[in-house]
């Protein structure tokens, strides 16, 4: 998660509306794909890591913020390609509490076998996209 960290505090500032998310795709010990959240806020971390690892079968995604469960673009979200990609484990640092995530995502996920773990180094992740949870948590 440190490493999830690192990569998404390239992105503060830089995402528009969204969070810089950092995530890291583990398999072992070795990293198979890493990405934050792109410039202006597409594409999502989740994705570009995925394309990046390529055969994530069984291995663990490490995500600063809760995957999304919708997108507008009518991309598939975040944790449905976590699913089709096949990750095993999925471990997030923060719940999102935008309405295009706020849990729907992790029942999906966890409705296909994921593990899904919540709270790793939540404290470093709530502050580093402190605006936007603030927004969505109290207006």
């Amino acid at each position: 998660m440190r490493r999830a960290l690192e990569v998404a505090a390239g992105g503060v500032g830089k995402t528009g509306d969204n969070p810089s998310v950092g995530c890291v795709i583990v398999e072992g010990d070795l990293v198979i794909g890493e990405a934050r959240t792109g410039d202006g806020g597409r594409p999502h971390a989740e994705e570009t890591a995925l394309n990046d690892a390529g055969d994530a079968r069984g291995a663990t995604a490490y995500v600063t913020l809760e995957p999304c469960a919708k997108r507008t673009s009518g991309a598939p979200s975040c944790s449905d390609r976590l699913i089709a990609f096949g990750v095993a484990r999925v471990v997030i640092a923060v719940r999102d509490p935008h309405p295009f995530a706020d849990g729907a995502g992790v029942a999906r996920m966890r409705a296909a076998g994921i593990a899904v773990e919540f709270g790793l180094m939540e404290a470093e992740a709530r502050a580093q996209n402190a605006d936007f949870l603030a927004k969505w948590e109290t207006g």
